[in-house]
């Protein structure tokens, strides 16, 4: 009876030892083989584990004042939150943000935590205490670009409206520095604000945690600083000044040459259900971006619509299109306008006001009128990307009610936002880089317009996602896109040099 009873103890201690400290390498091992621990998810923006981000500074005055004990206990809970794919977390998730540059990158191998894709060393900008490995999960075909694009210098500016990098583990070093090691939970896609190609991350299959935290080790770190060191003195030597690590020339760290961002994926749209008899609204000076399907329609238009005189002293009334009967079996399109009353006679200060009300009226943007939507799949052939997202293609002219802009208006859609509405791109464009299911374009400029410096779009980059079996276009081509095939916007990025990216997709069918 006593055997039983120090048999059923030791069972009970090893199954907490086991599931309560996944941890630990041989108790990771043995719930594998068990196949009672999942491997590492990837998660929605929107649906992250709930969190607080922290920047170089804060996170710095957090880990240095914690004992040995401490930190370690703090580390074997962020990596058990880690391996349980944040179930049954205690409190928030430290999530970094900041401005971050890499000082060294290297694959990952097998003698890592992490056994495929790259970690980069960076420093925060603004904190000279505070060092950061960041983990780039990936498959082994992925490495040729990301070697290509996570470089000495790079800038890693993690937001916390785009980037959801969890801090899973704290080391102090001998100098007084504190290491941190983070991970970006959403798996995304990411490329350079002035360069080509994308690469995207995979959660890894397993943890190889025998090997150790953290991923750079101390021999490496100091390769690593030996060669900072010797380029800072041949910088200071060429200059005439010292630099003091930690600290810029300047308050506030200059702009960065180049900058890695997380690319959106496209999110499902969803098309509200249209009566055919709706109508759409359009107000003086607008331009109705619609053509009719056929020249019979157009000509049938062009004859049923009525001119009015406007008022003498009220401004013009809307212009309503509206669907009225015609004698063939065919609705056609009229466009139609109410009849003025009689002038009527209004006192002075009424009509002053009246014309200053109209002057300093602004021209409304063209808008896209709201077109019906059939039952039937014939009127969009759904799709999807690489990353897992899907959306409808439409014909052209048949995509939903937005407003429709073109590259000169990007930087009022950068400050302000797409306020929750559908907004479409127009323009000329060249295709500067081309892949699988991805084109990067330039906003075309001529000559005249590049020397005066007209527009608002020619320090635009169009980063265009296509859905699955489109072929987009190859590079040097020419890209024209009008209010009847336009591109949809799903994000606008300004940087601080004045560079926008503008993240779209392709809603349109192929002709």
């Amino acid at each position: 009876m006593l055997l039983l009873t120090g048999f059923a103890l030791a069972a009970w201690l090893g199954s907490f030892y086991i599931f309560d400290q996944p941890e630990r390498p041989d108790s990771y091992r043995i719930l594998q083989r068990l196949h009672k621990i999942d491997p590492p998810k990837r998660f929605q923006l929107t649906a992250a584990p709930p969190g607080e981000f922290l920047n170089a500074k804060q996170l710095y005055d957090r880990h240095i004042g914690m004992g040995s004990a401490e930190l370690a206990r703090t580390n074997a809970e962020l990596v058990r939150n880690y391996i349980r794919n944040y179930q049954l977390v205690r409190g928030l998730v430290p999530y970094v943000v900041g401005r971050y540059t890499i000082v060294a990158a290297r694959e990952l191998g097998p003698d890592d935590v992490f056994s495929s894709g790259m970690v980069v060393l960076a420093n925060a900008l603004d904190s000279g205490e505070l060092l950061m490995e960041h983990l780039y999960p990936a498959n082994p075909e992925t490495l040729p670009l990301m070697k290509q694009t996570l470089n000495v210098g790079l800038e890693i500016k993690l937001e916390r409206t785009h980037d959801i990098s969890a801090l899973i583990h704290a080391e102090r070093l001998a100098d007084g520095r504190i290491l941190i090691t983070a991970v970006p939970l959403l798996y995304g896609s990411y490329t350079v604000t002035r360069g080509l190609g994308t690469f995207r991350l995979e959660p890894p299959l397993s943890l190889n945690l025998a090997a150790g935290w953290p991923l750079f080790k101390a021999e490496e770190r100091a390769t690593i600083e030996q060669r900072i060191v010797e380029a800072r003195q041949k910088i200071a030597a060429a200059q005439g000044v010292v630099p003091i690590p930690g600290l810029s020339p300047t308050a506030t760290p200059p702009p960065a040459d180049n900058q890695l961002v997380r690319v959106e994926q496209a999110r499902p749209v969803e098309t509200p259900a249209l009566s055919p008899k709706a109508f759409g609204v359009q107000g003086k000076g607008e331009k109705l971006a619609q053509a009719t399907p056929s020249s019979k329609r157009r000509k049938a238009a062009r004859k049923g619509k009525v001119e009015s005189p406007a008022p003498a002293v009220t401004p013009a009334r809307a212009v309503v299109a509206q669907n009225s009967p015609a004698p063939t079996s065919t609705p056609v399109t009229v466009a139609s306008a109410a009849t003025p009353k009689a002038p009527v006679a209004v006192p002075a200060s009424t009509i002053a006001t009246a014309q200053a009300s109209a002057a300093t009226t602004a021209t409304p943007v063209p808008v896209l009128p709201a077109q019906p939507v059939p039952a039937d799949t014939s009127a969009g052939t759904l799709a999807s990307n690489a990353g897992g997202g899907s959306w409808k293609t439409f014909p052209a002219g048949k995509m939903p009610l937005g407003r429709l802009i073109g590259t000169g208006d990007l930087r009022d859609v950068a400050e302000h936002g797409l306020a929750g509405e559908r907004v479409y791109l127009k323009g000329q464009f060249v295709v500067n880089f081309s892949d699988a299911n991805r084109a990067v374009l330039r906003p075309r400029t001529r000559l005249a317009d590049k020397v005066l410096h007209f527009g608002g779009g020619s320090s635009a980059r169009i980063i265009v996602e296509f859905p699955a079996g489109y072929t987009p276009p190859q590079q040097g081509a020419v890209v024209s896109r009008d209010e009847m095939r336009p591109f949809e916007i799903t994000e606008v990025r300004k940087q601080e040099d004045g560079q926008l990216n503008v993240f779209v997709r392709e809603i349109m069918q192929p002709k």
